[in-house]
């Protein structure tokens, strides 16, 4: 096949999987939502990259962005619930994707956007309606939102919060601390804060306005066009018409916030990596050294399929977790796995498809005028941000025993574009018994597939399940050596990975090479982190004896391999640039 047929091949691909905003050739489910993505695309290509990454070099203040979202009416439009705006609704396959738009042209767009959204979810999820009314008509009036939780000295452990609301004889309250690290806090006109009462040490969550006067900004912690702030209440006056929520309902409220708002980070790293890679394959494409195209090394060819393969499994993990997202329910909580792995697992991926990227585009990644230079350095942002890949994996390894050897019944869930309202996300409830939750079998998925590189990787997961029974007595003492907790989550979570990845490809209609070719890179994943077990110095006999079954080679099919390279990586060349 030549490289004329590619690019058309390529092209009837690319409509369902990854972004080209010049040509998104993509049905939306109303008028509202494409417009608010087509003029979004048309605002950055207006502003062109020139003036983006003048704009990211000198740490500016993202004026005619925010003027922009105001004259739309966009924050209005995707963060506000149904029930308090005309036709409003939070849609979570539009938030996404506003997420991945903003992510392609920079992260410092999808980082006011993400924190308002954060600042929003206690107020949302709270009972304090006249708080509510208030947020709505700030969000139509174009105002942005922060979201106060975590402290200098203490960082994410909120149980140390030192931030309190005192008493006052008349019935008010006076609120007195310090958070560090907040997103808006320069511009907000509401931040959602985390404290607890002084007198019973009760949790409470609480709004404050950045313009008051007893609210100081103290400074910028990071050097960077967002304003990160930290910032101090002295005295600030708060009434019970300013708390969202008390109690166990305040301390949930916070964790249910960052289950909902963490899941756009994973769509951040897809947007930068997508821009990343036009920039990488035309540079490849069209240089020139020794006598050949960049293009026609053989170890450029395979960073760059495995570097495709990898984005492209990660927004084919990411839409189909979007689905159980949108599904979800009090008695279907199956979201609560693959939101933290859009979080962990697809950022991480992120990182290494530009590490790929990179080492191919060598020097020219560090020129000031591509937006290469601008992922390079916020890609490592995306794992460390609403809870660590340590914090996500540890939360994850509570779903193993019932994911593997207790699976529930569930009806399938479609493709979740609908337009409707995400009304479960507000309505979580408590934040325990999360080792309860149940998954269907996921070697329904798994079984109908009879290809040569998916089978090897199912022997993979039939090995790691034998690890699992042989390791129940051990795994409580194993388990407070983190790094062997963590390499075993990565084993967990490939196959989870893996089964929704196969899910979507019943869904979009996936190319089989690309499938082989994403499961060839999956099979390499397993083997390294089954080798990283077997090396740890506390793994029993059995255990090693198992990890070596679990180290596999791919299958080599070079004709699939070079289709691949043709008429999908190679035919991304030329299709985008941004406006300079």
């Amino acid at each position: 096949m030549g490289q004329e047929d590619g690019q058309k091949l390529y092209k009837k691909e690319k409509t369902k999987m990854l972004l080209n905003p010049k040509k998104l050739n993509k049905t939306y489910p109303d008028k509202e939502t494409e417009e608010i993505m087509t003029k979004t695309i048309d605002f950055f290509e207006n502003l062109g990259l020139a003036k983006t990454n003048e704009d990211y070099y000198s740490a500016r203040w993202y004026t005619e962005f925010l003027d922009f979202l105001k004259e739309e009416e966009i924050m209005a439009k995707l963060l506000t619930p149904a029930g308090y705006g005309e036709n409003a609704r939070w849609d979570t396959s539009r938030i996404v994707e506003f997420a991945e738009i903003l992510g392609f042209y920079g992260l410092t767009y999808w980082y006011c956007f993400q924190v308002s959204a954060l600042g929003l979810g206690p107020i949302w999820i709270g009972k304090n309606e006249a708080v509510k009314t208030k947020a709505a008509k700030l969000l139509k009036e174009g105002k942005i939102f922060g979201f106060g939780l975590s402290e200098k000295e203490h960082g994410a452990d909120i149980y140390s919060t030192s931030m309190q609301l005192h008493p006052q004889e008349d019935g008010t309250y006076k609120a007195k601390g310090n958070k560090y690290y907040i997103g808006n806090g320069n511009e907000a006109a509401m931040i959602s804060t985390f404290g607890k009462m002084a007198d019973t040490g009760d949790y409470v969550f609480f709004v404050v306005d950045s313009q008051h006067e007893n609210y100081e900004c103290v400074k910028n912690v990071v050097y960077n066009q967002d304003y990160v702030a930290e910032y101090a209440l002295h005295d600030y006056p708060i009434t019970e018409a300013d708390i969202t929520d008390k109690g166990r309902e305040a301390w949930d409220s916070s964790l249910n916030t960052i289950n909902i708002m963490k899941f756009n980070l994973g769509w951040a790293s897809i947007g930068i990596c997508e821009h990343a890679f036009y920039e990488a394959i035309d540079h490849a494409s069209n240089r020139n050294l020794f006598g050949k195209y960049v293009t026609d090394f053989t170890h450029i060819r395979q960073l760059f399929v495995d570097s495709y393969c990898r984005l492209f499994a990660m927004k084919t993990f990411a839409l189909r977790a979007t689905d159980y997202m949108r599904s979800a329910s009090e008695n279907d909580r199956r979201y609560l796995l693959f939101n933290p792995m859009v979080k962990m697992k697809v950022t991480t991926q992120g990182e290494e498809v530009i590490n790929h990227l990179w080492d191919i585009i060598a020097a020219k990644g560090f020129e000031k005028d591509t937006y290469f230079s601008n992922a390079a350095i916020d890609i490592r942002a995306l794992p460390k941000l609403e809870g660590t890949v340590h914090v996500n994996m540890a939360l994850i390894i509570k779903f193993m025993p019932n994911y593997f050897f207790n699976p529930g019944e569930f009806p399938e869930i479609p493709k979740r574009d609908d337009p409707c309202n995400d009304d479960f996300l507000f309505n979580q409830g408590a934040t325990k018994g999360l080792g309860k939750t149940k998954f269907h079998d996921y070697n329904i998925v798994y079984g109908k597939y009879d290809l040569p590189n998916i089978n090897i990787f199912k022997k993979q997961i039939e090995s790691f399940k034998e690890f699992m029974m042989v390791s129940f007595e051990s795994m409580e003492a194993q388990s407070k050596d983190i790094d062997f907790l963590l390499n075993v989550g990565e084993l967990f979570s490939l196959v989870a990975y893996g089964q929704l990845i196969l899910e979507n490809k019943e869904i979009y209609d996936i190319n089989e090479d690309i499938i082989e070719q994403i499961f060839d890179f999956m099979i390499r994943d397993f083997s390294k982190f089954s080798l990283q077990v077997y090396s740890k110095t506390n793994a029993t006999k059995q255990q090693q004896d198992i990890c070596l079954k679990m180290i596999q080679r791919p299958v080599v099919d070079e004709a699939r391999y070079n289709r691949v390279w043709e008429n999908h990586v190679y035919a991304m060349k030329g299709t985008y640039e941004m406006n300079p």
